[in-house]
C-alpha cells in the first residue's frame, strides 16, 4: 500500500516504525527534515517528499499536524475522492476535516501513541476505517467508537499516559536512591506493571480484581494507596481530566 504522512514528528515516526517490514511504500513530508531523513535511512521503503507529492502519491494519507498548521496547508493539497485520510490531530473536528480534505470523503480520526512502534497499542477510531485496520489491525487493537464525542473522550483518556508514567518514574527514582542502582529500579517498576497488564490481557481481570489482590489490610500497597488518595492525587487527576473537556467539546 502507498502510505503518506503529512507532518513528521514523534507520532509519525512511531507509526512508520510500526509499519516497517510490511512491504508498504511510505512517503513522509519534509516538514521536520531531521526526523524525515532519519526515518528514510532507518526504514526500508521510506522516502521524503514535499506535502503536495505525499498526497498525490499515496492511497492513504495520515494527517499529523498541529491544528493551526493543518488549517493553513491542507486546503492547498491535491486530495482525491478515492483516497483514505486518517487524522491523528486533536482540535480538528470531522466536519472540518471534510472541508479541508475535499473531495476525499473516506476520512477517519484515531489516537496513536508511541507504543504503536512496537505493536500492541490501542487505536480507537471514528468512524470505522478499512485502511487503518488493514495497516495496523494485525499488530494493534483497532476498535470503532460510537461517536466523535466518544473519540474525544478517548483523547482525554490517552492523556493519562504522561502523568501515570511520571508517577512510576518518581517511584523508580525513590527505589533507585535506596538501592544505588537507578537502572535496575526502573526495570523493576516497569516489570511489575507489565506483569499486571499481562494478567489483565490473559485472564480478563479488570482493575478491581488487581486492586483486590493488593488490598491486604495493613499491607504496604494498601497503606501507600490510602496515603496517595488522602493527599488528593485522585481528585487532582479527575480535575485535570475535567479541565480538558472544554477543549475537546465534551
Amino acid at each position: 500500500m502507498r502510505v503518506g504522512f503529512i507532518g513528521t514528528g514523534e507520532i509519525t515516526a512511531a507509526m512508520v516504525r510500526g509499519l516497517a517490514g510490511r512491504g508498504h511504500q511510505i512517503m513522509v513530508s519534509e516538514r521536520n527534515a531531521q526526523v524525515a531523513a532519519q526515518l528514510a535511512a532507518e526504514v526500508e521503503g521510506v522516502s521524503v517528499a514535499a506535502n503536495v507529492d505525499v498526497v498525490a502519491g499515496s492511497d492513504v494519507v495520515f494527517l499529523c499536524l498541529m491544528a493551526d498548521v493543518a488549517r493553513q496547508i491542507l486546503p492547498d493539497l491535491p486530495f482525491r475522492a478515492e483516497q483514505a485520510v486518517i487524522s491523528v490531530m486533536v482540535d480538528v473536528s470531522h466536519d472540518a476535516l471534510q472541508k479541508l480534505c475535499a473531495p476525499a470523503t473516506d476520512i477517519a480520526m484515531t489516537i496513536p501513541l508511541s507504543a504503536i512502534s512496537t505493536g500492541g497499542s490501542m487505536l480507537p477510531v471514528y468512524p470505522a476505517s478499512v485502511a487503518l485496520t488493514a495497516l495496523f489491525g494485525d499488530s494493534d487493537r483497532v476498535f470503532e467508537v460510537a461517536s466523535e464525542a466518544a473519540l474525544n473522550a478517548h483523547f482525554a483518556g490517552s492523556a493519562l499516559s504522561a502523568p501515570l508514567i511520571a508517577l512510576m518514574q518518581t517511584g523508580a527514582q525513590w527505589l533507585g536512591n535506596q538501592t544505588g542502582d537507578q537502572k535496575a529500579a526502573e526495570d523493576y517498576v516497569a516489570g511489575v506493571f507489565a506483569g499486571f497488564l499481562r494478567q489483565m490481557a490473559t485472564s480478563g481481570a479488570d482493575f478491581d480484581v488487581l486492586l483486590k489482590g493488593l488490598a491486604t489490610e495493613g499491607g504496604l500497597n494498601a497503606s501507600l494507596k490510602a496515603h496517595v488518595q488522602n493527599a488528593g492525587a485522585h481528585d487532582a487527576l479527575l480535575s485535570g481530566l475535567e479541565a480538558l473537556k472544554p477543549r475537546l467539546g465534551l
